[in-house]
């Protein structure tokens, strides 16, 4: 019997040694990974889609700001002018107030809303064509694994799985690529 368990336990010591020693020779995992708010800042056309962006955004805070001062405007005149104005005259000035207001929150909702929409479409395009490159260079580089940096909830990494700089330079060939076309359709 007590070789019995002695013959058990060399076996099982045996398996143990033998899938270490397997594991060891085994190819190494080659895993990536991608910072994609540096390619949103960093990329040519990520600069380009904030640039688009940012105008949009000063756009609409242009117009908000010149709807405030017309309200300001109107909120002031009735000020100066609401001693000699009858109450029906005030009362009628205080709801167009209220109504231009009304409508300036209304406005500033939409435009919210719209920045908002605009902002998603661009950075969902930029996302969908550095997926598609991240991709094609994990199979072409033959890699197990590629990891958002942000989403994935890395904690570490080495920096010589950052690949980041390399999608951007992709991206960049693909975008100036794509431009070039464009601007080739565009002048026939």
């Amino acid at each position: 019997m007590r070789t019995c368990k002695g013959t058990v336990v060399a076996i099982v010591i045996c398996f143990c040694l033998l899938a270490a020693s397997s594991s060891y020779g085994a190819d190494v995992a080659k895993i990536g990974v991608v910072d994609f708010q540096r390619i949103l800042e960093t990329s040519s056309a990520g600069k380009k889609a904030m640039a688009e962006v940012n105008k949009r955004g000063k756009k609409i805070e242009a117009d908000l700001k010149k709807k405030g001062e017309e309200i300001e405007a109107i909120k002031k005149k009735l000020e100066r002018e609401s001693l000699v104005m009858s109450k029906e005259m005030r009362e009628e000035k205080e709801r167009e107030i209220r109504i231009n207001i009304n409508d300036f929150k209304s406005l500033q909702k939409k435009y919210v809303a719209e920045f908002k929409d605009h902002e998603k479409k661009l950075v969902g395009q930029i996302q969908k064509e550095v997926l598609q490159i991240i991709a094609e260079m994990g199979k072409k580089e033959g890699f197990l694994l590629i990891l958002e940096k942000r989403e994935a909830g890395v904690m570490y990494f080495p920096n010589t799985i950052d690949i980041t700089d390399r999608i951007i330079q992709k991206y960049n060939a693909s975008f100036a690529g794509k431009a070039e076309k464009d601007k080739s359709t565009k002048q026939k």
